[in-house]
């Protein structure tokens, strides 16, 4: 998945890939790049071919990637392209259009050359690619090698197998999923099955900045680059730990993969996208970032890599035919983007609440979120198999809906399985029948799915998906909800606890959250008597930092009791300039507030219903 966030807001190797089914001496494809022969920041792709059988052949690059849902052309970035017979002359090319090259005389092929320029510093912006998908070429420094944007593919032979020699600077390691089949320290040489499986593995060279973990039966690898120098991958894998334990255990104990590579480039410099993010693939995720402090910078790759690593599940081990054969020259959209995307990003919410790294109310506030997003933002009537198949085109500017209804259509399957199980079956028991159903290597036909589902469950989830995955009912909250003990309200007005409402903003060079206005103060905020500019220092005297903020926010405020005394420390300039400590204390007073789809647990639940709630939220796989 390319998921985005608007800016408001030395080790060997990893996996290790079946063998290949040809005789990897004698691949089809033999590519080699030479990292040191850069030249305008563009880099010369080399292919090698033998006993073409064709009198003529296009060359392709792809239009689009799997889990981008972008169209991003990368024959754009081609250029001096030759064709070669064995004495170096050179043969017919006819440039056929943006992404398609057809050689003429192809019997006689045995070699093809080009210049790749990156996407990086393209100076159109119709081309500019979302980062984690694109391509940097910089000399002596960094090279983010998307392999999509170097090596292509005969038209017809995207099965045929690969190899991949990277020429590079003796002091810089390639940080990939892929394992090496032969390294020495100026070249390392991979091998592939296919292009599908060379498109699924990014590499990022650099001097190296690694960690290792052991996520159960997995190692994981944590490979970063930073434009502004620094170690950082051994805190990141601190930070990350956590929640890849906890996705294992909320798996059933073991992963689907044995190895995974997290490969995250640091930026010290303003991008074109004004977004970060990341992309995902089978054995690794690629994440971009601009330069931010260590506690911020961790709990980001934290929060994106919850939803990345389920990946592992779906489509890696679960997904349609349009994926399985995927077409790089003309990509047809799947329908169940409410699977791959949607219940992805409901596992990265609900493995929290699960395993208790966040509390209930926590969970309900973000599954509140969603809904107020889903109705507000987007089309809550949009049939979401139409969304999914018009998401390149028609639907483009619906696309985002899949982070947040398609989390709330798993959210609702789940609730449903529960409640027709008896608690015993929820979604992660369907992804697991799903998987051992299908595999890696197995795709299911796209129209089959919503027939296979009912087969392995209830014959009533056949009627959940045709009114609410194809038809255009919305999604009934009140009545779900009302199944697991929570009251649900559209709208309505509320006593609640608040921070007084200052504007909250962050100061990057005192890595601090300060009040950025004081123009939507409640009459409690102004009883506090903030001031703009304020940094937050303390809450009850507990240190306030980025990372423990919402913490202390539901300790000390959501959760706190009404009259009880709230102190508030801030940092505040005094008339030097000079920034000063300064207790802002008044009685927590509650405001009466207008609000949109709230969660609440429903005081009078049954003994069944708070049953249910529990199976939903706390059961193991």
């Amino acid at each position: 998945m390319v998921r985005s966030f608007i800016a408001a807001l030395g080790l060997a190797v990893l996996v290790q890939l079946p063998a290949l089914a040809q005789n990897p001496k004698n691949p089809t494809y033999r590519f080699s790049i030479d990292l040191k022969q850069v030249s305008n920041d563009k880099l010369p792709v080399t292919l090698l071919v033998d006993d073409l059988d064709q009198h003529e052949v296009l060359y392709k690059l792809p239009k689009m990637v799997p889990g981008t849902y972008a169209v991003y052309d990368f024959g754009k970035f081609i250029s001096d392209f030759k064709a070669l017979d064995k004495k170096g002359r050179k043969l017919p090319v006819e440039k056929v259009d943006v992404n398609t090259w057809r050689i003429k005389d192809a019997k006689k092929l045995t070699k093809i050359t080009y210049l790749v320029d990156d996407t990086w510093d393209t100076p159109k912006r119709e081309d500019i690619v979302f980062e984690p998908a694109a391509t940097d070429i910089e000399a002596g420094k960094v090279f983010l090698i998307n392999t999509h944007g170097f090596f292509g593919y005969f038209e017809g032979m995207t099965k045929e197998p690969y190899q991949v020699v990277v020429n590079k600077p003796q002091d810089f390691y390639g940080a990939t999923p892929l394992r090496a089949s032969a390294t020495t320290p100026t070249a390392d040489t991979y091998l592939l099955h296919n292009y599908n499986d060379l498109v699924d593995a990014p590499m990022l060279y650099s001097k190296p900045d690694t960690a290792m973990l052991k996520v159960g039966n997995a190692d994981v690898l944590i490979a970063t680059y930073a434009g502004g120098g620094g170690q950082r991958s051994k805190n990141l894998a601190s930070n990350i730990k956590t929640i890849l334990d906890a996705q294992r255990i909320y798996l059933g104990g073991t992963l689907p993969v044995d190895k995974y590579a997290f490969l995250i480039y640091i930026d010290n410099k303003q991008n074109r996208t004004g977004a970060y993010g990341a992309l995902e693939h089978s054995y690794s995720s690629m994440y971009y970032f601009p330069e931010m402090p260590p506690a911020m910078l961790a709990e980001q790759v934290r929060s994106i890599s919850a939803h990345e690593f389920f990946h592992i599940v779906t489509p890696l081990n679960i997904h349609s035919e349009e994926i399985g054969n995927f077409n790089f020259s003309q990509p047809k959209m799947s329908k169940h983007l409410w699977l791959y995307e949607g219940v992805t990003e409901y596992f990265a919410h609900h493995v929290q609440v699960n395993q208790k790294l966040i509390e209930v109310d926590a969970f309900m506030e973000e599954m509140r979120s969603k809904i107020i997003a889903s109705k507000e933002e987007y089309n809550d009537s949009l049939p979401f198999t139409e969304l999914s198949l018009g998401a390149l085109d028609k639907y483009e500017k619906q696309y985002g809906n899949v982070y947040q209804k398609g989390a709330l259509i798993g959210m609702a399957l789940d609730i449903r399985l529960r409640e027709l199980s008896g608690g015993k079956y929820g979604v992660r028991n369907l992804m697991k029948d799903l998987s051992q159903t299908y595999g890696k290597d197995k795709s299911f036909k796209d129209e089959e799915l919503f027939d296979k589902i009912t087969a392995l469950t209830f014959p009533e989830i056949r009627d959940f998906f045709r009114r609410y995955v194809e038809g255009a009912e919305p999604l009934p909250y009140t009545e779900l909800f009302k199944k697991v003990g929570v009251i649900y309200k559209p709208a309505g007005v509320e006593k609640r606890l608040s921070l007084g409402r200052p504007t909250l903003g962050y100061d990057q060079a005192s890595g601090r959250i300060i009040v950025a206005s004081v123009e939507t103060l409640t009459p409690f905020g102004k009883q506090l008597g903030y001031k703009a500019e304020d940094q937050l220092l303390a809450i009850n005297g507990e240190d306030l930092t980025l990372q423990n903020a919402t913490d202390l926010f539901r300790k000390h405020i959501a959760n706190g009791k009404e009259g009880s005394m709230l102190t508030i420390t801030v940092g505040r300039k005094d008339a030097s300039g000079k920034v000063k400590p300064v207790e802002l204390k008044a009685k927590l007073v509650p405001t009466e507030e207008m609000v949109a789809h709230s969660l609440a647990p429903d005081p009078t639940a049954t003994d069944a219903q708070l049953a249910l709630r529990t199976a939903w939220l706390f059961s193991s796989l």
